[in-house]
């Protein structure tokens, strides 16, 4: 299995004085109205789900640094009967709101707003279900999925419903609101997207923390856990991220995770040249944090990390580059030393990895595994 360890995770990104033009609209989808907010930028957009009883303001915290970095159109919305999206009043059955109805909806609107070819999909939570369905409908249109602790399929088998069912009583909820009829059809929603898979062509990065609900009693948190670690399980579209020291609303928690993993996907979207600008502006942005936040060491871990899923991806440039750039800024870190020595490596330019690899080791003269590599290259 594919997995990335992050405490702090990454990239912290400067807020620019300069706002995106944002586009706050209510969409006609035909006797009452959806609420998007749409800011505008090129390339592939990229579509905020928002988890069960949210509205698109929880993602409000990002949306401004994801695009100083990306110029991306970044659009977010309030499912019907939740922020100040309405209801259909056509709809006369506690079932006709259910998830399918939904889903035709965020068509509808998408449409509406021009938004008819391909996208990226992020989600949260029971938000990760609409994201699900809709890339089972247009698995040639979704570029890539990012889940956020979102709720795996298979979770909410017959006895955790009946659990809910007496535990849960939606006769407190006010009716006619997104929310009551969330919870009025939650139990054939589950039943629903049971057994369902993602589309196997489409990359996944799926960010979930070591325990996503500590309230929980234990069987089921290791349930959630167990389905998260799952997804990935020979799939090779997949890639596991556990978020260490967050909790479920990973975004909050640790929002520099959420924001580099959304712009590393639509990285992914655009040619080298646009990827090589991209690199540079998050590198330009890390460079005066990490003078900033130098005194706590947090950005030695950010950049590190940041390194490493270059690594793994095997773009042995962008690594080597960020490793440096660590070593710049934190002379005294041994293992920026270490890191650097490996990507050097890995692209068999031997000397510079056995002189990064022995400085690591006069700063740190107890770094085994630097002198265990030393030894292995020596030897051949």
């Amino acid at each position: 299995m594919k997995y990335c360890y992050f405490k702090f995770l990454m990239l912290f990104f400067l807020s620019f004085s300069m706002h995106s033009q944002s586009l706050d609209t209510l969409v006609d989808l035909g006797g009452y109205k959806m609420h998007f907010n749409v800011m505008e930028g090129k390339g592939t957009p990229i579509l905020f789900e928002a988890g069960g009883g949210n509205d698109a303001t929880v993602w409000h915290g990002l949306l401004e640094k994801i695009h100083n970095v990306t110029g991306a159109t970044l659009i977010t919305y309030d499912r019907s009967g939740f922020g100040q999206s309405e209801l259909n009043p056509d709809l006369k059955n506690d079932s006709d709101f259910g998830i399918e109805n939904g889903i035709k909806e965020l068509e509808t609107g998408l449409s509406k707003l021009g938004f008819n070819n391909e996208i990226i999909l992020v989600s949260h939570s029971y938000g990760g279900l609409y994201n699900l369905l809709y890339a089972r409908k247009h698995p040639k249109k979704v570029r890539s999925i990012i889940l956020i602790d979102a709720t795996p399929s298979d979770f909410w088998n017959e006895e955790l419903l009946t659990m809910r069912d007496n535990n849960v009583d939606i006769s407190s909820i006010e009716k006619h609101s997104g929310d009551y009829y969330m919870n009025a059809n939650f139990n054939e929603t589950m039943r629903y997207v049971r057994n369902m898979d993602f589309p196997e062509k489409i990359p996944i990065t799926n960010v979930f923390p070591e325990k996503s609900f500590p309230y929980f009693p234990d069987a089921l948190s290791n349930r959630w856990r167990k389905l998260n670690e799952e997804l990935d399980d020979n799939k090779d579209n997949v890639t596991n991220i556990i978020a260490k020291g967050s909790g479920h609303a990973v975004f909050q928690d640790n929002p520099a995770l959420i924001i580099n993993v959304v712009i590393k996907a639509f990285s992914k979207t655009v040619d080298e040249e646009q990827q090589n600008e991209l690199l540079q502006k998050a590198l330009d942005n890390a460079i005066a944090l990490s003078i900033e936040n130098k005194v706590n060491n947090r950005s030695e871990q950010d950049l590190n990390a940041l390194g490493y899923s270059f690594l793994g991806n095997e773009e042995l440039d962008k690594a080597m580059e960020v490793f440096k750039l660590t070593t710049i800024l934190f002379p005294d870190s041994f293992n920026a030393y270490d890191s650097y020595g490996e990507a050097l490596l890995k692209s068999n330019r031997k000397a510079e990895a056995i002189e990064m690899y022995e400085k690591s080791i006069e700063l740190n003269p107890n770094n085994e595994n630097a002198k265990k590599i030393l030894l292995q290259i020596k030897d051949k």
